[in-house]
């Protein structure tokens, strides 16, 4: 077969907008039921507006309905919205904010009060009176950032009441009961720390009388799992049994595996620490990076040179052992039998899916493994071998520092480059979310619909991104807007140049989403020379609003990315706002944006949007009705896509 060459973004892909919206899905999380250890998932469907639909992963069922909407919004990025107990389902649902209760068949009944404005997540059953559930509890009366309350609260789904059991902070999660029902365990932390920078995980008595009833719920002695010296992560709870409880702290500088039990104090699971990270941030409630496969295994991921890895650790025996492992990201990890976990997992060839792992011989180092994909995110894979652009990942040195960024190189079977021998490729540079989160190298379709069309992709994990230990998080501590910024110009800088000479430095474009829609804003304004176009979704153009209209879980983020709060360094929140440099932005920008979205309210672009047209500048934006902090509905995801491609190949001219 002989090969085309074409200009760089001119290849034909068969990689379409349409083709993605109409053959994916998002699975958010996978459920296995504790008694009849059926498996469940929970799957975002765009061509239902983006619906989060129950589903009996093997034998294909959905759960719920038309109409139904598993979702919450607790703290605004959800999670934990569900659980399955004994055949019975309970989950948050969207519209109303009540929790429901269903059974195969069956229609859904309210579990909670009508007429209230509670959200609820991350559920946990009572092992002995199985109506009571325990969920974190968002209460949103006075619904000002700064006025709403979380407290965990028992659900008594027979009569639909609630009982608070504890309050006082600004943020729980993973509640979690003990195998006897004796105990609770849980996480909390207060403003202006995130969980992954300051936390504690608490260990309290509970009393539930004998009937069950939920009058006279009280809670007893309560230790704290902390360390009040240090700003220390302490998080995801688990029990091992009802003496032991399994945490992660990162007090050695990453997030390892630590145990404490009634009757001694708490101590490293680990022989030694461990230069990993054995969790990501909780920007989402109901993660799980492990699971107890019986009282003497646990089965642990990790995070090492930005992918997950794998450990069997045997209790008696304190031995971590490697375990064999095609893929590249594994969450919602959750213990079948002994033997087997599932999880959401994705490599670098394959979409994520809901995948079954089999440990075939613990007693091989590294232990060996059967996978089975039981649920694809993607109906199908329509497309030829060989047009999936693989990831390479670097590590760039700058000021001594290392910082890591994946290159996705253009890559289509039918193409060998370009019929201009000395053309470089167009690069999209790429800035994440959080900011605190991480780029990974799991295939990721909208990488793959521009590397697939000849342009080059490039993901920045700046300075201050997860995954490489909390010294690299704590790097953008008072230097958002500075740090991450100076390293996606660098980073573009390097690829262009000699050794490197990967991409057309004069056709570099820069794009993020959320934090990474800022990045790309200040990136603009601080580097105008460094980027040919921007693209921001949904990004901050205005810290000092942000201040007064983001939502109560990253309300107070800003008082340590900025160094201060707003009240005490001003000059910092407007020094680093795109929209008060908005005349240093000199290429053409795109911007899109939900108008929904109550994380980064839609003010946002509309003032950088009105800010750069009034000083004669280029900028296009799109907004979409109905659509929040990020998209979930079919048309929104392709137009979007669509718009996207068709501005960068406008602004090169590429035709």
């Amino acid at each position: 077969m002989t090969l085309s060459k074409a200009p760089y973004g001119t290849w034909k892909s068969p990689i379409t907008a349409d083709a993605l919206v109409q053959k994916s899905i998002s699975l958010t999380d996978v459920l296995v039921d504790a008694v009849t250890r059926v498996v469940y998932h929970i799957e975002k469907r765009p061509s239902e507006g983006g619906r989060a639909v129950i589903v009996d992963t093997v034998a294909g069922a959905d759960v719920i309905g038309a109409g139904w909407n598993a979702t919450t919004r607790v703290q605004e990025y959800g999670g934990g919205s569900a659980l399955v107990h004994d055949g019975v389902v309970f989950f948050s649902h969207a519209p109303d904010g009540r929790v429901y209760r269903t059974q195969a068949g069956k229609e859904p009944k309210a579990v909670t009060p009508a007429g209230v404005p509670f959200r609820y997540a991350d559920f946990d059953v009572h092992p002995v009176h199985k109506h009571i559930l325990v969920a974190v509890l968002e209460d949103h009366t006075n619904d000002t950032p700064s006025t709403v309350l979380t407290r965990l609260s028992i659900i008594n789904t027979l009569t639909q009441s609630l009982t608070t059991v504890v309050e006082g902070a600004d943020f729980y999660a993973a509640p979690k009961f003990s195998p006897d029902g004796s105990c609770i365990a849980y996480q909390e932390w207060n403003h202006p720390d995130m969980p992954w920078q300051r936390s504690a995980v608490h260990v309290a008595t509970i009393f539930i009388p004998d009937d069950g009833s939920s009058t006279g719920i009280t809670l007893g002695d309560d230790v704290p799992l902390a360390w009040d010296d240090k700003e220390v992560s302490v998080a995801f709870p688990r029990w091992l049994n009802s003496d032991t409880l399994i945490f992660m702290c990162d007090h050695s500088g990453f997030q390892n595996p630590w145990v404490y039990s009634m009757s001694s104090k708490k101590r490293s699971l680990l022989l030694a620490p461990l230069g990993e990270d054995f969790n990501l941030p909780a920007n989402k409630l109901g993660a799980s990076y492990y699971d107890v496969l019986d009282e003497d295994t646990i089965l642990f991921s990790a995070f090492t040179s930005g992918k997950s890895v794998l450990y069997h650790y045997n209790i008696p025996l304190k031995t971590l052992t490697p375990v064999e492992n095609s893929f590249v990201t594994m969450s919602s990890i959750r213990a079948l039998d002994p033997t087997t976990i599932v999880c959401v997992a994705g490599s670098s060839k394959e979409p994520n899916g809901v995948v079954r792992l089999t440990l075939s011989d613990t007693s091989a180092s590294p232990v060996k493994t059967r996978a089975e994909v039981l649920k694809s995110s993607m109906v199908s894979l329509p497309f030829p071998d060989g047009v999936i652009s693989q990831p390479i990942p670097l590590t760039l040195q700058e000021d001594g520092k290392p910082l890591y960024v994946i290159f996705y190189p253009p890559t289509n079977p039918d193409y060998e480059g370009s019929d201009s021998p000395t053309e470089k490729p167009p690069c999209i540079v790429n800035a994440h979310g959080g900011p605190t989160y991480m780029a990974d190298q799991s295939l990721e379709w909208t990488k793959q619909y521009f590397t697939s069309r000849g342009w080059a992709w490039l993901d920045v994990n700046y300075a201050g991104s997860c995954g490489y230990g909390r010294r690299y998080i704590d790097r953008l501590n008072g230097q958002w807007g500075i740090a991450d910024v100076s390293d996606c110009a660098v980073a573009a800088t390097r690829l262009a140049a000699s050794p490197h000479s990967l991409v057309d430095a004069t056709r570099t474009a820069i794009r993020g989403g959320s934090a990474g829609g800022y990045t790309t804003l200040a990136a603009l304004c601080a580097y105008p020379d460094a980027f040919a176009a921007g693209t921001s979704l949904y990004g901050i153009s205005d810290l000092i609003k942000l201040t007064e209209d983001t939502h109560k879980f990253e309300s107070k983020y800003m008082d340590k990315l900025l160094g201060g709060t707003y009240e005490e360094i001003p000059h910092v929140y407007a020094e680093r706002s795109p929209v008060n440099n908005a005349e240093k932005i000199r290429v053409p920008l795109l911007i899109l944006q939900g108008l929904d979205d109550k994380v980064v309210p839609p003010a946002q672009a509309a003032i950088i949007i009105e800010k750069i047209r009034s000083q004669g500048g280029h900028v296009e934006d799109i907004q979409f009705e109905g659509e929040g902090h990020g998209w979930v509905k079919a048309d929104t995801i392709k137009t979007a896509l669509e718009a996207e491609r068709r501005f960068y190949e406008k602004v090169f001219k590429i035709v």
